[in-house]
């Protein structure tokens, strides 16, 4: 190898093995891992505006919600998301749920959609009048996910039936 190209070859390793160190280095910056701040919530067919009065007035359930946050170096959220875990007991057998989701709004106060599960009819199956689902990574927009934060007692979970189309379970969200 001539003595040109062997000192080429020596430059390469000695910057390659630099900047492999460097890219070791325990002070290299990494992303941060996520915030997160979990919600839960007491559903109950009485929460709803009107209460449920018809034979669906028999359930209850729980949710938790896991809000995912990631920040800015000046503690601006920049993204979140939202994973949610959702019980249901004491339906009769015939409840079919339609659709689930976080709304704004005060007690005894009908609000708008702010975070929506997905949940569609057929999705989520009672059986016995009970049941279970999860949605995870439901998107949630950086300024709404900061007010959940600050007042999550203005925000209210609950899921709907077809023959409750308004609403069948409420709670509000409380901050564990």
């Amino acid at each position: 190898m001539a003595p040109r190209m062997m000192m080429r070859s020596v430059r390469l390793m000695t910057v390659t093995a630099a900047l492999m160190a460097v890219a070791g280095c325990k002070d290299s910056p990494t992303a941060p891992s996520p915030e997160t701040a979990t919600f839960e919530a007491q559903l109950s067919p009485a929460n709803e505006v009107p209460p449920v009065s018809n034979p669906e007035a028999s359930g209850s359930g729980t949710v938790t919600v896991t809000m995912k946050i990631n920040r800015d170096s000046g503690g601006a959220i920049t993204s979140a998301t939202a994973d949610f875990a959702v019980s249901l007991v004491g339906f009769p057998v015939t409840t079919a749920i339609s659709m689930a989701h976080i709304h704004r709004g005060a007690v005894g106060v009908v609000g708008p959609v702010v975070v929506d599960t997905g949940i569609t009819l057929g999705e989520v199956v009672l059986v016995n009048g009970a049941g279970y689902f999860t949605k995870t990574g439901i998107s949630v927009d950086p300024v709404l996910a900061q007010e959940i934060l600050s007042g999550p007692a203005g925000f209210y979970f609950n899921v709907h039936s077809t023959l409750n189309a308004p609403g069948v379970a409420r709670g509000h969200l409380v901050r564990k």
